[in-house]
């Protein structure tokens, strides 16, 4: 079901017949953060009013994907809107300067494309997709590039004295209490960069994210620019400064105030990026796209809730985040969405908003979202979903899902049990028939992994129902 006004819509229609300018685009995509971490579901959580304001102003979406339920594969995805399977990024790439594992050079960026439309184009934030200086980012499409090139760094030099951590990186503490004082050695592979230069940075890395995005928007405010913002919090070390801890002295747990702390410095940084495009008069033609690139892991201080497990599993709570977008001069305001939409999604709907067209000598799994959103088309934008992680992979056909790991398979009716509680595969084995069917099709086109499995997740909290399971990533 689709809920929205119709004065909205008549009203965005109107907006959009009269202001053809090429919209701006700004995707921020967050690292970890959990289905119920914030308050776009309606969680007694952080207060994130910033996060929450995208939606009130555009479309929720209660059932966002990703394409992968770790880091790396998703955001190989969301950048070329095509099944990360297609061309073999399906595990973590290993990283390091002389590793050769990133995104495939003949794959087009959505930099890429939009650069091609005239656009100007910056990232800030975390790349994971290559740590070669040819996968750096200004040699993938985009302009500007601050941020780095590995999965994760310390937030902050964790000796200051304003730090509030639970760890730091190269270390194995994770229990409440003081980290080592020891000498901090910096960031090592996880040192910030300009372009190809490394540069220092004393800012918390939240922080210095939201300034060099603000920048970004301030400097290019007279001609359209697409700006990938890919924080990395709330993802690991727990690491926030005193000013942020603060803010939650109600909460006792330690890592459960730091989490807290983390997400709320999170949320400022988005406001302040939507500030920036309202002051410089660019919020009515901007849209805004904000999601996480999988969910939270399985941890005391996050929450998937209603959603079963989480990161690294293929379980809703792993590939299901939080999902939202605006668009004033398009899309209605208030609206909540409830068919599946993907992250692959994104592509083509900021190619269709610019005026361009899609990549012709490549399949683009996702779909223009817009028509489904201001009412012109009421059809689903995805009849079937698919995930793959070696052996193990799942489908998602109409609202049945189905996932397939340790040589068992477990069958959901999502539009009765969000949380994967009731397993109905030895009850509907047509179901399972079908879907099996369906996902052999869309996987012979896919190819090898070019890289192996990084690792794995057999924890005991990793388990369903008593199995144990290897969740490859």
């Amino acid at each position: 079901m689709r809920v929205f006004s119709i004065l909205a819509l008549v009203l965005a229609s109107a907006a959009h017949g009269a202001d053809s300018v090429p919209p701006n685009v700004v995707v921020i995509l967050v690292d970890d953060l959990g289905y119920c971490d914030s308050e776009l579901y309606g969680c007694d959580t952080v207060p994130t009013p910033n996060i929450k304001r995208i939606a009130e102003e555009g479309v929720l979406f209660t059932d966002g994907y990703v394409s992968s339920p770790v880091c790396s594969p998703s955001r190989a995805a969301l950048l070329t809107g095509r099944y990360q399977q297609r061309f073999g990024f399906e595990f973590l790439p290993t990283t390091g300067p002389e590793s050769d594992d990133g995104l495939p050079e003949d794959e087009v960026t959505l930099a890429d494309a939009l650069k091609r439309e005239g656009y100007v184009t910056g990232m800030v934030g975390k790349w994971h997709l290559g740590s070669h200086e040819k996968f750096n980012p200004v040699n993938r499409g985009f302009d500007e590039f601050f941020g780095m090139n590995p999965g994760g760094t310390d937030y902050l030099d964790p000796t200051r004295e304003d730090a509030r951590i639970m760890r730091r990186v190269g270390e194995l503490l994770i229990e409440p209490g003081h980290p080592s004082k020891a000498p901090w050695k910096g960031r090592g592979d996880g040192s910030l960069m300009r372009g190809t230069t490394p540069v220092e940075e004393n800012d918390y890395l939240t922080d210095a994210f939201t300034r060099e995005a603000v920048a970004f928007i301030r400097n290019h405010k007279k001609r359209p620019f697409f700006l990938y913002l890919p924080y990395t919090a709330v993802h690991g070390p727990l690491q926030v400064t005193q000013n942020y801890y603060d803010r939650f002295p109600h909460i006792e747990v330690e890592g459960s105030r730091i989490y807290a702390a983390m997400t709320s410095a999170l949320d400022d940084g988005v406001g302040a990026v939507l500030d920036a495009l309202e002051e410089a008069g660019l919020e009515e033609n901007t849209l805004v796209v904000f999601l996480s690139d999988n969910g939270a892991g399985v941890s005391e201080y996050c929450s998937n809730e209603p959603l079963r497990l989480g990161k690294q599993t293929m379980f809703e709570g792993g590939i299901r985040v939080p999902f939202t977008m605006k668009w004033p001069a398009r899309i209605p305001q208030g609206i909540t969405y409830e068919h599946p939409v993907s992250a692959l999604d994104i592509f083509p709907t900021a190619i269709a908003a610019a005026g361009g067209e899609l990549p012709a000598d490549r399949d683009i799994d996702g779909v223009d979202l817009v028509p489904y959103l201001d009412g012109s088309n009421s059809a689903r934008p995805h009849d079937r979903l698919f995930w793959r992680a070696g052996p193990i992979w799942a489908a998602r056909v109409g609202d049945w899902k189905l996932t397939y790991a340790a040589d068992r398979y477990w069958l959901y009716d999502l539009s009765e049990d969000i949380g994967e509680v009731n397993n109905l595969a030895d009850k509907r084995r047509d179901i399972v028939k079908t879907i099996k069917a369906s996902y052999a099709q869309w996987n012979s086109g896919n190819i090898e992994p070019l890289w192996p499995t990084f690792g794995a997740k057999t924890m005991p909290q990793y388990s369903v129902d008593g199995v144990q399971v290897h969740w490859t990533f």
